[in-house]
């Protein structure tokens, strides 16, 4: 039970990790600048509040692929400005970033873009705002290391459900808890052996990218 316990910490380290490793970018460090020709794909398709996924390239990614049962490690959500797109996401901190840097950073620059079913009538204007108001509000809060469900500091696909859970009620993905990771395969043991953590919160509430991925709430719109 004891070995258990601790591999559940480890666990925990490595999920958070898997986000993190994303350079810091706070909104003072990247001024309005016409990005609309150079961003990857048909950024015309793109809506504010769409949700984007990608496989980061964290030295934790594998292992957090593994343990979710995941292809995606790391989600934002994307939002318009001007004739700019960017995405509001929680790497080092909770930051936005611009629509092709985030892009860049993904493993092979691969992505997918999903949106809310029936967009056009759950995320009307005065939603959006009130969206774009809570990501101003965390903006520069950090990363949650300890995976916790407070809102005091934020990780990636946390951000993402409780911006949507805040201003539409909709829940994107089922809440499980530290239990039900699989932390059996080599791979995934070698990466929880490099951390370890106590005071283990078992039933504490999560919520992994491809949880995210993986709601019923959300519908395919683009890739590359």
């Amino acid at each position: 039970m004891k070995k258990w316990n601790m591999m559940l910490v480890l666990l925990l380290i490595v999920l958070a990790s898997s986000c993190k490793d994303t350079p810091k970018n706070n909104l003072s460090d990247h001024p309005a600048t016409n990005q609309t020709d150079r961003v990857v794909g048909n950024v015309e398709q793109w809506q504010n509040g769409d949700v984007i996924f990608q496989t980061s390239r964290s030295s934790q990614s594998k292992a957090i692929q593994i343990a979710t049962n995941s292809k995606y490690s790391h989600c934002g959500i994307i939002f318009l400005d001007g004739a700019d797109y960017f995405v509001f996401e929680a790497g080092d901190q909770v930051q936005r970033t611009p629509l092709k840097e985030w892009i860049s950073r993904g493993e092979d620059q691969h992505y997918v873009v999903k949106r809310l079913k029936n967009a056009d009538k759950v995320l009307t204007p005065a939603v959006m705002k009130q969206m774009k108001n809570i990501g101003e509000a965390w903006q520069g809060k950090d990363y949650d290391w300890a995976f916790e469900w407070s809102d005091d500091k934020i990780y990636c696909s946390e951000l993402v459900w409780k911006m949507y859970q805040n201003t539409t009620e909709v829940e994107l993905g089922q809440l499980k808890t530290l239990r039900d990771f699989d932390l059996t395969h080599p791979e995934v043991q070698k990466k929880l052996k490099e951390r370890y953590g106590n005071n283990i919160p078992f039933d504490e509430p999560v919520i992994a990218p491809q949880d995210v991925f993986e709601s019923e709430n959300l519908l395919t719109v683009g890739s590359n």
